[in-house]
């Protein structure tokens, strides 16, 4: 059976004393609640992951980063490695998203870096794909998808490609309120899953985790996730607020 995964995405929000919070929080709730045959994962900004990682000890509950560098270690002022985020006590790490690919210009050939050196130092990564509207509205959104993942993800063989984990974003649909309706998540899921069949076949298709992301709230999340080919979320600002996404996790 895969991985049922909600993950929030902090993204550059809350200073350190309300992460510390909000983080302390979630942790009683999932001591109290359990989590059962699913995991959350908390992506933090860089300086609240080494306290928040330390916090954490509900199972199932882990922190993650929301980026890291492709380089090892060096002179590469303001950057974080994936060797620093594992020293933390993080387990995972965002690779993709489409704010990085829109605002900081990262393409297919650096997220396959970042992927192979994240990999390098055990971390799961959680790697984005998605659409922006043009290209929904002009009918490459699979095309679009296909080229992410393929150059990306795809390089890598079977035994580190199923340390992976997918999160599909119509970029479209991040922090607009628009939802891609369960029907389209769906169909690009479904689409995700036979690209990874093709590549590495159809059992490890069946034990890739899909997660879907963009306006993801509690008051949807039931409907995207009843779909059987979503496997859980990558939320943004639904993770800020620790009632909203308990709910979340909850659908799911």
């Amino acid at each position: 059976m895969r991985k049922k995964i909600v993950a929030g995405n902090w993204k550059m929000n809350m200073e350190l004393a309300e992460g510390v919070a909000l983080a302390t929080g979630l942790n009683k709730h999932f001591l109290a609640e359990p989590l059962k045959n699913k995991e959350v994962i908390i992506c933090t900004p860089f300086i609240h992951l080494g306290i928040v990682s330390s916090l954490l000890d509900a199972p199932g509950l882990t922190a993650g980063a929301q980026n890291c560098n492709d380089h090892k270690s060096g002179a590469y002022t303001g950057e974080i490695s994936a060797a620093m985020i594992r020293s933390t006590g993080a387990r995972a790490v965002i690779i993709g998203h489409s704010e990085r690919r829109t605002y900081y210009g990262e393409d297919d050939t650096l997220l396959a870096a970042k992927t192979a050196e994240a990999l390098r130092n055990g971390l799961m990564v959680i790697f984005c794909c998605g659409e922006v509207l043009s290209e929904r509205e002009g009918g490459i959104h699979f095309d679009v998808v296909q080229r992410q993942l393929e150059r990306g993800l795809f390089f890598l063989p079977e035994d580190e490609f199923m340390k992976c984990v997918i999160a599909y974003e119509p970029v479209w649909a991040i922090g607009t309120g628009v939802t891609a309706s369960p029907a389209q998540a769906q169909e690009m899921h479904h689409f995700i899953r036979g690209l990874v069949s093709k590549k590495y076949g159809m059992a490890v298709a069946e034990e890739t985790t899909i997660l879907y992301g963009g306006s993801c709230k509690a008051s949807n999340a039931a409907e995207l996730f009843a779909n059987g080919d979503v496997d859980g979320g990558l939320i943004g600002g639904a993770s800020l607020v620790k009632e909203e996404f308990c709910n979340i996790v909850n659908a799911l």
